[in-house]
């Protein structure tokens, strides 16, 4: 779920990246930086420690207590930014695909004054918007193979389907000493259909942000961080848990908790085809079909189904919880819901149960490897996406957004 910034703010990041960029090419011949977090957010990030000195007791990394479930979490606080640099001094993080997440993970850890180099295919999309970032070729831009060859920590951030098309030619260059890294358990759990098996003399980490990678950089500008999953799936060294933590806080996150590499591709893939995307299309689809076909019209259809779900009811969801959500609408409103709620759940619970096997088993990795894989992959999702473009509901949507008293054109 890509967010995309307009042309002014695009132009502004660029030249800062580009600053960046001339910065890092240099770190080898400077002393540790001792900047903040956020090069480009340093006001927000001082605002923020500041805020920090009044909460009681060490941070770093904690064991909390999670609806009666006691969890570690790992917080950036605990990895000082002189701390991190010095961690990696010796160490060129290789970013391998520059799409949203290597776009968000490189940008952010060059800031944090880390070594950091991108590999993508030579004169391809993605090299020239590396370039258009900052990133210089020769110099921290380089064809796959090479950037593999020049880094320590081979980040691999390739989608899923060219994890699998291109690990034969990768696997070889992932040589004794190395570490391998990863955003997605995709790949190497679902080894029997992709081919992905690590070499058994290198760690084997992830990093998994919670969120896309505009939304990494976005939050890492901020002063803030996206909290993110880290796991290890082979641990050579004995010290591939501390890597992942640091590495976490070297892409921007703000604290991380641990997971396996099999629970992150099953939550992933099982929460995405959920109610992040797939249930939730469905459902604003189901109820704007209903009131139209009742007489509603598109605006009024659009808005008791969206328009005051993401504008006004989910956003006090994610600040302060669905209970204080309840307690804010009104009477009827709330007993409505209350009644209601565990009818949509008896109703959707087997629908969840079936989804999630179907992860399990992979079937769903096997869909998405077959649909990706064909050369016809970009028409076909093309095809598929406007079909959703072209419902009454979005149609009828671009217009509502469009009274927004903070309304930017998309073009802008």
């Amino acid at each position: 779920m890509a967010s995309f910034a307009s042309s002014s703010f695009s132009q502004a990041l660029r030249t800062a990246s580009r600053r960046s960029s001339r910065a890092v090419a240099n770190a080898a011949a400077r002393p540790v930086q001792r900047a903040s977090y956020s090069a480009l957010s340093r006001a927000a990030v001082a605002k923020s420690a500041a805020q920090r000195t009044h909460v009681k007791g060490a941070r770093g990394i904690k064991t909390l207590d999670f609806a009666g479930t006691r969890e570690v979490v790992f917080e950036r606080s605990d990895w000082p930014l002189a701390k991190l640099q010095d961690y990696f001094k010796n160490d060129t993080l290789a970013m391998i695909g520059y799409g949203s997440q290597g776009h968000g993970q490189g940008l952010n850890a060059r800031d944090n004054g880390l070594n950091v180099i991108v590999g993508v295919r030579e004169g391809g999309e993605s090299w020239k918007q590396a370039q258009e970032d900052g990133w210089v070729p020769g110099e921290t831009l380089f064809p796959i193979e090479e950037a593999i060859n020049r880094g320590t920590i081979i980040m691999n951030l390739l989608s899923d389907a060219a994890q699998s098309q291109t690990w034969p030619t990768i696997a070889p260059l992932i040589t004794k000493g190395k570490t391998l890294y990863f955003s997605h358990g995709f790949s190497v759990v679902f080894k029997e259909d992709t081919k992905v098996i690590p070499p058994p003399d290198v760690d084997v980490i992830l990093v998994a942000p919670k969120g896309s990678g505009r939304t990494v950089r976005t939050l890492f500008k901020e002063g803030r961080g996206i909290n993110s999953s880290v796991a290890v799936f082979q641990d050579v060294t004995g010290k591939a848990q501390e890597k992942a933590i640091a590495l976490g806080v070297g892409i921007g996150s703000g604290y991380m908790y641990e997971t396996t590499f099999e629970k992150e591709v099953y939550s992933d893939l099982y929460g995405e085809r959920g109610v992040l995307m797939g249930a939730i299309q469905g459902l604003f689809l189901a109820q704007y079909q209903v009131l139209r076909k009742n007489g509603h019209t598109p605006s009024e259809a659009f808005n008791e189904t969206v328009e005051e779900a993401t504008q006004s009811l989910y956003p006090l969801i994610g600040q302060k919880g669905m209970d204080y959500m309840y307690n804010a609408c009104s009477t009827t409103a709330r007993r409505g819901a209350l009644d209601w709620a565990p009818v949509f759940e008896k109703a959707n619970l087997p629908i969840f149960e079936q989804l999630y096997e179907s992860v399990k088993n992979g079937t769903e990795t096997r869909k998405s490897l077959e649909f990706n894989g064909r050369s016809t992959y970009r028409e076909d999702l093309a095809k598929e996406l406007a079909v959703i473009d072209n419902q009454e509901i979005w149609r009828a949507g671009k217009v509502v957004r469009s009274l927004r008293p903070d309304y930017k054109p998309e073009s802008e």
